[in-house]
C-alpha cells in the first residue's frame, strides 16, 4: 500500500504575501496533522526566469531562508515534517529528465501558465520556463506523493503529473509487476484545493491575482509587513460604494468585495456565508476595521517570527540540511526503483 504523503513547494522569489499564505501555507500546516509531509523551497523553479528577475546569488540565498522561515513561523514542525530546498536533492533533476522522455510535447503546449508567463516574447524565454511543469511532476513523483496542496492556478500542472505518472505506469507495466510493485509504481496524485481564499486577488484590482511582481506594494500584504503596514493596506484597499451584500450571490459582480470577504473568511476559518451573515448591510469602513483587527491578530505573530528566524542563518540552514538528508533518502529509493523498472540497473535477483 502506498504511503499517504503530501508534497508541495513555494518558489523563493521574495516578498511572500497573503496569497502564498492563504493559498498554500495554511493548508501545509493543516495537512501535517494527518499526513507525512514534504515541503520544498523550489529554487530550481526560481531560476527559470532571467537572473535580473530572481536577483542573483545573494538574493536567492536570502529568499530561500525567508521561505523556510515562513514555513516554520506559520506552524510547520521541521522535526516532524521535511523542509528542504529542491536543489540539494539531485534526484529531482534526475527524475525530471526521465519524465521529459515520458511526457509529450503536445501536453506541454497546452499549459496555460507558460502562455501567461511567456507573453508575446516566447522565443526569448528559457527552456526551463517551458519545461518546468515536468520538473514539478518530478518534484511530486520522486516522493510518490499522493496529495498536492496547490492554488487553483497550479491544478493543471498536477493533472499533467497524473498523465505522466499514468503513462510511465502503462509503458512499464510488465516490469513494474515483475519488480513486485503491483499494477502501478507511481500513484496518481490528487490536487488539494480547499478554503474560501484559494486565489487571493490584488487589493488594488479584484480581477488580478495578488502578486509580488505588482509595482504597487499596496496591492498585497507581505508576510513581513508589521501591524501598521497591514492596517494601512487594508484601509486603502479598493472597494465599491455599496454596502456588503447579505448573500454570496451578491458578491459575484463585485470582485473587490468578494476578495476582501474571502480574505476575512479564510483568516477567521469561517465560510463566506457566515461572514456575510455577520456583516451583510454594513459599510466597508466598518468591515475593513474588523478585517484589520483580524489580519493583524493572525499575521503579525508570523511576521515577527519570520524576522527572528530569517536572522538566524545557522538554525535555518540546519533545518534545510536535515530536511535535505531526509528527503534524499526517499528520493534515492525512488530513483533506484525507476532505473530498475526501466532496465538502467541490473534486474534484482
Amino acid at each position: 500500500m502506498t504511503t499517504q504523503r503530501v508534497f508541495s513547494g513555494i518558489q523563493p522569489t521574495g516578498n511572500l504575501h497573503l496569497g502564498n499564505y492563504l493559498g498554500a501555507i495554511v493548508n501545509f500546516v493543516k495537512m501535517q496533522e494527518t499526513h507525512n509531509c514534504v515541503y520544498c523551497v523550489v529554487d530550481l523553479h526560481a531560476i527559470t526566469v532571467p537572473v535580473t528577475v530572481w536577483g542573483g546569488p545573494d538574493e536567492l540565498r536570502k529568499n530561500i531562508r525567508e521561505v523556510t522561515a515562513a514555513f516554520i513561523a506559520a506552524g510547520i514542525d521541521p522535526k516532524k515534517q521535511i523542509i528542504f530546498n529542491q536543489s540539494q536533492v539531485a534526484e529531482h533533476s534526475e527524475l525530471a529528465w526521465v519524465l521529459n522522455c515520458i511526457a509529450r510535447l503536445g501536453w506541454l503546449n497546452r499549459m496555460t501558465q507558460f502562455k501567461e508567463k511567456a507573453g508575446k516574447d516566447r522565443e526569448n524565454v528559457s527552456v526551463g520556463l517551458y519545461d518546468y511543469p515536468v520538473l514539478m511532476a518530478a518534484d511530486i513523483l520522486v516522493y510518490r506523493a499522493t496529495h498536492v496542496p496547490v492554488g487553483e492556478d497550479q491544478k493543471q500542472h498536477v493533472e499533467l503529473t497524473r498523465d505522466i505518472a499514468q503513462k510511465f505506469n502503462n509503458d512499464f507495466s510488465a516490469s513494474i509487476a515483475a519488480q513486485g510493485f503491483g499494477d502501478a509504481y507511481f500513484p496518481l496524485p490528487e490536487p488539494v484545493i480547499t478554503g474560501p481564499a484559494t486565489r487571493v486577488m490584488s487589493l488594488r484590482d479584484g480581477t488580478k491575482k495578488m502578486s509580488k511582481s505588482d509595482p504597487s506594494d499596496y496591492s498585497r500584504i507581505n508576510l513581513t509587513d508589521d501591524a501598521d503596514a497591514i492596517a494601512q493596506k487594508i484601509r486603502k484597499a479598493k472597494t465599491d460604494p455599496e454596502p456588503l451584500p447579505s448573500e454570496e450571490k451578491g458578491l459575484e459582480p463585485r470582485p473587490e468585495a468578494d476578495n476582501l470577504v474571502g480574505i476575512y473568511a479564510a483568516l477567521s476559518g469561517k465560510p463566506k456565508a457566515a461572514v456575510l451573515g455577520e456583516f451583510g448591510g454594513a459599510q466597508f469602513s466598518a468591515f475593513k476595521s474588523s478585517l484589520v483587527d483580524l489580519a493583524v491578530e493572525k499575521l503579525s505573530p508570523i511576521a515577527g517570527e519570520m524576522k527572528r528566524l530569517s536572522a538566524d542563518h545557522d538554525y535555518v540552514d540546519s533545518v534545510l540540511a536535515d530536511g535535505s538528508d531526509r528527503a534524499r533518502a526517499i528520493a534515492a529509493e525512488t530513483m533506484l526503483a525507476v532505473k530498475d523498472i526501466m532496465g538502467m540497473v541490473r534486474k534484482k535477483g
